[in-house]
This record gives structure tokens, sequence and C-alpha cells, in this order.
């Protein structure tokens, strides 16, 4: 959930699959030279996606689409073969992957993709060496006046991002019995874009927010801790009441790609990078303005011994 929207990727409605004997597979209806990649609605994700492209055009001689869609939609688009692999999933949607991965059996784990994720509470780290008693979610109660919006009335408002984010939140607040209320900004920029103008004057917010995020290095925040995890503690949804966890992000295939996706399977099972790295092509990408292809092929050509780890063999 590393997640700041600068989408450049096209929304196609098309869906490439690959054959490695170059028959068309039961799931799709174009070129077998294609992949079909979703992106996910942050950052973090169209770097990811952005590199794969690189390879797979530059140096394996594919073409790749791009899907613009969160995990939920692209879980279904692996399932029916509309896509072929995604490369950056926060386990946010348990029911689905184990309908498609367990118990469909049409799309399947591809292995990690390298980066821990982490999704929590954060209030800016100005507001937490004033107030270090909010590092404590007990005395958000007699905090909550500092994050009073008009939006959320008599209640602290906790700044949500994009409705299509899987959160526990409300649950949260409802079985810890907090005087909060959660607020859409409606999608991950307007949520950057609201902590950008509430930092610029130091004011306090509480928001939704995780780590690796390109914003925590021009706004340092502080996570507030929320009750511990015990086992099962986050299995109902609507009796969510601890903290999230840490996440090691996956990536995850339709099921006939994987088997019969060739040389462009092959790598994509193989790709896996650091959090520094993709935190890196993030910073060109949002922070330094760079095109996304742009900051793609500069850390390919800079890189040449990380990503030569994942071509498949000859």
């Amino acid at each position: 959930m590393m997640r700041a929207t600068v989408a450049s990727a096209a929304v196609l409605a098309l869906a490439g699959g690959l054959s490695s004997c170059g028959k068309a597979n039961p799931y799709y209806s174009g070129s077998p030279n294609t992949v079909t990649l979703p992106v996910a609605a942050w950052a973090g994700s169209e770097a990811n996606v952005a590199v794969a492209k690189q390879v797979l055009e530059k140096k394996l001689g594919y073409r790749v689409k791009t899907l613009q869609m969160d995990e939920p939609v692209a879980f279904d688009a692996l399932n029916t073969g509309r896509a072929d692999a995604m490369l950056e999933d926060w386990r946010g949607v348990p029911k689905k992957e184990k309908k498609y991965v367990e118990e469909l059996k049409t799309v399947v784990y591809a292995g990690e993709m390298g980066v821990t994720g982490h999704i929590g509470w954060y209030v800016p780290t100005y507001f937490a060496k004033k107030h270090p008693e909010v590092k404590n979610w007990k005395n958000l109660p007699k905090l909550k006046k500092y994050f009073q919006t008009p939006e959320s009335g008599e209640k602290g408002q906790l700044l949500e991002g994009s409705p299509s984010f899987s959160t526990y939140d409300d649950a949260i607040i409802k079985n810890l019995d907090l005087p909060y209320k959660t607020v859409y900004a409606g999608s991950e920029a307007a949520q950057i874009k609201e902590m950008q103008k509430r930092a610029a004057k130091k004011e306090p917010f509480l928001t939704y927010w995780w780590t690796p995020q390109w914003l925590n290095s021009k706004i340092p925040m502080t996570e507030v801790q929320l009750p511990k995890r015990t086992p099962g503690c986050d299995k109902v949804a609507s009796k969510v009441d601890c903290a999230y966890p840490y996440t090691k992000l996956a990536k995850f295939m339709n099921k006939d790609f994987a088997k019969n996706g060739g040389k462009a399977a092959e790598f994509l099972k193989k790709f896996k990078w650091s959090t520094g790295d993709q935190t890196q092509v993030v910073k060109w990408m949002t922070i330094e303005k760079m095109d996304t292809d742009e900051a793609a092929a500069k850390w390919v050509k800079e890189n040449p011994g990380k990503w030569k780890k994942w071509m498949p063999k000859k």
C-alpha cells in the first residue's frame, strides 16, 4: 500500500496473454507477444510495472499493455485472463485470494516482490514532538480537538485516501470506542494534497498511511501505536481491533500465463527488488517529476547487475 497516484499508464480494455510456443491460451484474444500488467493507484505499483515493462520490451522483445486497477479488480482480471501478472499485492483482499488461488485455482502465487509494507495511523512528526502522548492510541480521545474538521464535526478526523483501498479503520474506531470519523479525500493524490497543505501550515492531522512512501521524505511521519496484533485479530473484518501487519508484498499470476508464459513469465517470477530500489524510482517520478518510463529506464541503465539476475535462462 505505497500509494501515490502518478498514473501515466494507459487504461486498456484488451488484455494480453502469452504462450511459450506461440499458441493462443484459453483466455487470450490478442498477440502472443503481449503481456498485460495491472497498475494500482499508487506510485510503488507504477514503478514496479514501469521497470518490468522496460526489461520486457527493451531486453526481451515483448509488448507490455497496462490496466489501471486496484487489487480487488486485479484479482478478477487475473482470474479471467484479462491480466497476466500483478506485481504488488498487499494481501488486502483475502476473500478473493482464497477464492481464486485456493478454490478455483485460476490464479497462482508468484513469489515475493521484495518490499515489506506497513499500513497504520500516522501524524506528522512535528505534532508528535509537541504531543508525544499521541504515539499511544489510548490518548487519542483526549487529543481529538486537534483533529476536528468541518467534515468530522465533534469527532476527530482520520483522513483516508481512496475508498478503493482495503482498510479496517471504521471497525478499529468502533471496536476501540474512539471518538473519530473516517473522512475520504477521494484518491491518494487528493490525500497527499491535503497532507501537504496542512504540513505547510504546521497544522495537526491524523491519517491512514503507509511505508514505504515517497512523501515521508518530505513530511516526516510518526505512527500512532494501535493495540498489538494477536492471532486472528483481523480474521473478521467487522471485529478488527488491532494494528495492521507488516506485509511482504506479493506477486500473483494467471495460472495459464504462469505455466505457458515463456520467458516473460520466467522473468516476472524472478523480479524481486528492494524497498530502496523502488523508492528511488518513485522519488524520480514524484519529487523530481520525471516521466515514468524515463525514471524506469534510468534505473535499468544504472542497475544492470540487479535486473540481469531476473533474466530467463537462454
